[in-house]
């Protein structure tokens, strides 16, 4: 936590997209297991993702663990072991490219174990709605492997990442805090729009219900419009104790139907986007869902120039 708090006291690049450079590299996600069918077939385009965005400027990548999940695995045939295996298997690919890296240029990144919502193994948008229910003990029981091995692995903190359910974070949160209390923590929720999470809840009651937990060390948003990304940021900020993250998609929209990602006809500048969320008070700023290393890299250039400009 130390360290992490440290490096927070400039903004703090986050990594992009898992899918998107998997996809533009070959792999095929358009299942249930979405990312998580590389660690399968090609874990090693998962450790190039993470490398290119630490090329690119990140100082911290996510596992590749959103959509792994003991039920998911299950159902391709795996078992409740080997489903960990690939959760851990997730968190060491991560760690390695990092330790790499760390070899090669002397600087020391972070990462972050992806802990998705429960609604992302349904497979279904349902990340974007939060149209689901489950007891506190249900939301700890699907969670609870993946953390275990997350934390195990010896990831720096955990991502409680695309959450659109504050009751589910909760839970989670509970749980850490018995299990768990020292793992480091951050929370982000989906949006409905800039100022509610995909369940209904206002954004600043949400913000407010997670952000006093001694673990979460920063609160924000990721995984929605592009265009909602200051106004987002503004609303976080208005009720925010500790550092606004903030990673929304490109500009794409997300048909669950096909599982793929629909384009906007216009390419938006994700540098020019960055500025005007560090502008709005943002302190850890990356990509979600179709974003690229190179968007990343612009990121970068924005931080860097803020960065400047201040000395």
């Amino acid at each position: 936590m130390t360290d992490l708090l440290s490096l927070l006291k400039e903004p703090l690049v986050l990594d992009g997209s898992m899918s998107t450079p998997l996809e533009a590299w070959g792999e095929q996600t358009n299942t249930d297991l979405w990312t998580a069918e590389a660690l399968l077939d090609h874990p090693e385009r998962v450790y190039k993702v993470h490398y290119e965005y630490f090329k690119a400027g990140a100082r911290m990548t996510i596992t590749d663990t959103y959509q792994t999940s003991i039920p998911a695995f299950e159902k391709h045939g795996l078992s409740a072991s080997e489903a960990r295996g690939l959760m851990e298997k997730a968190a060491e690919i991560a760690l390695k490219a990092r330790d790499d890296y760390e070899e090669r240029t002397g600087i020391h990144n972070f990462v972050a174990g992806s802990v998705g919502p429960y609604g992302a193994y349904l497979a279904d948008g349902s990340e974007y709605r939060g149209d689901y229910l489950l007891s506190r003990d249900q939301y700890v029981d699907f969670h609870a492997p993946r953390i275990e091995e997350l934390v195990k692995s010896g990831v720096d903190c955990l991502a409680i990442e695309t959450q659109p359910r504050l009751d589910e974070v909760q839970a989670i949160l509970a749980y850490l805090k018995d299990q768990y209390p020292e793992i480091p923590v951050y929370v982000s929720f989906s949006l409905k729009d800039p100022e509610t999470i995909s369940e209904g809840t206002p954004l600043t009651a949400a913000i407010q219900a997670v952000q006093d937990d001694p673990q979460v060390f920063a609160a924000g948003i990721n995984c929605f419009k592009l265009e909602w990304g200051s106004a987002a940021v503004k609303t976080v900020k208005s009720v925010a104790k500790k550092p606004v993250v903030i990673y929304p998609n490109s500009g794409a929209e997300y048909d669950p139907e096909v599982k793929a990602w629909k384009y906007p006809a216009e390419d938006t500048s994700f540098g020019a986007a960055a500025k005007d969320w560090l502008d709005a008070g943002a302190m850890i700023v990356g990509g979600c869902c179709t974003t690229m290393p190179s968007d990343i890299a612009k990121v970068n250039a924005a931080v860097k120039k803020l960065e400047m400009e201040l000395e």
